[in-house]
């Protein structure tokens, strides 16, 4: 009977926790989505700088 209860309780604070998280998550992913495509635009930024810079080095290494 008493692990009846526990599961009972259980049922009741973790159930609405779920759905919450169920309706949270896709509108946090939506929300964060423009932050995560500038992150992308900043990385190559920065790997086209890096190719530039190490562009003298490559070519050295090459003769």
């Amino acid at each position: 009977m008493i692990t009846f209860l526990l599961w009972l309780i259980l049922l009741v604070l973790c159930a609405p926790l779920a759905i919450l998280a169920l309706i949270v998550y896709p509108v946090m992913w939506l929300l964060l989505l423009p932050f995560r495509l500038l992150g992308v635009a900043v990385n190559g930024v920065f790997a086209l700088i890096k190719a530039i810079c190490m562009l003298p080095v490559r070519l050295i290494q090459r003769i």
